[in-house]
């Protein structure tokens, strides 16, 4: 009971930013490989999943993967950038480890999916949390949400 009283359940903040880093640079560091190794991370691999398109796929998956990742990272529209993260780790985890699970048992599943389910967790995390008092979205709040709606309505 000793380690549950000294939890500093106020900064709550120091776990959410954890989470970002493990996040953010996991994801960031997949999406960089997928173009700089397509053979092996890239369309080669999605080739060999069997996915449609692989090209494309593969480096648009990639790039929600670093542009997610970095704003992960900085703490800037975490929610939204968590959605399509636990997507691509849903698919993921649909498209390589169910075969796994239903050719090789739950314990070959369970550990090769380690990662994706605690990537997938991770996203959840950030989804529901956002990004902590130390991220872009809490340090400048209207200012950040200004800037995107004028550039919005620009567009439009």
């Amino acid at each position: 009971m000793k380690v549950i009283k000294h939890v500093d359940y106020n900064n709550i903040s120091s776990i959410v930013i954890l989470i970002r880093l493990i996040v953010g640079t996991i994801f960031l560091s997949e999406g960089l490989q997928k173009f700089l190794f397509p053979a092996a991370r890239g369309v080669g691999r999605f080739v060999k999943i069997g996915l449609p398109s692989p090209e494309f796929l593969s480096y648009f998956v990639a790039s929600f993967e670093v542009f997610c990742g970095i704003l992960i990272l900085l703490g800037l529209a975490t929610r939204l950038a968590s959605i399509p993260l636990m997507t691509i780790m849903l698919v993921a985890i649909i498209t390589t480890k169910i075969p796994i699970l239903l050719n090789m048992g739950f314990w070959e599943m369970a550990h090769a999916a380690r990662t994706d389910f605690a990537l997938l967790l991770g996203s959840l995390f950030l989804f529901l949390s956002g990004g902590g008092n130390w991220s872009l979205e809490k340090r400048f709040p209207g200012k950040l949400k200004n800037l995107f709606k004028k550039r919005l309505l620009h567009q439009f």
